[in-house]
């Protein structure tokens, strides 16, 4: 195994690696949409906040090898279900014609109380 680490997405808040590659997969754990040169939450709005969380994701991927083609599913937590319809708009633009398999569901608090977190499945 190999652990994935890039200063073009958010530092780990916890023990744990922001990616680890195995066997021609690559695990991308919950990216929060913090902006990398600040450390900073983006903004309030979850679109932007959607957006950011995944640059974060697609910058893990781009420091391990792989393409935005290459990410198989995505699992999105949001804090409030209601924001569904912004936060897919958002997804559907950045993925285009790919479409990765993907879950959301709603939890009661992310960390750092953000509206959005989304971790990654990637293979070559």
């Amino acid at each position: 195994m190999k652990m994935i680490n890039t200063k073009n997405a958010p530092a780990a808040v916890g023990p744990y690696s922001q990616g680890v590659e195995a066997n021609g997969m690559l695990f991308i754990s919950g990216q929060i949409p913090f902006v990398p040169e600040t450390g900073a939450v983006v903004s309030e709005n979850i679109k932007e906040q959607t957006l950011q969380s995944l640059k974060n994701v697609l910058a893990i991927a781009n420091e391990a090898g792989y393409k935005k083609e290459n990410i198989a599913k995505c699992g999105v937590f949001m804090k409030d279900l209601s924001q569904f319809t912004l936060m897919n708009e958002v997804y559907a633009e950045f993925f285009g014609d790919h479409k990765p398999a993907r879950f959301a569901v709603e939890v009661s608090r992310l960390p750092k109380d953000v509206s959005v977190e989304i971790d990654a499945f990637v293979v070559k």
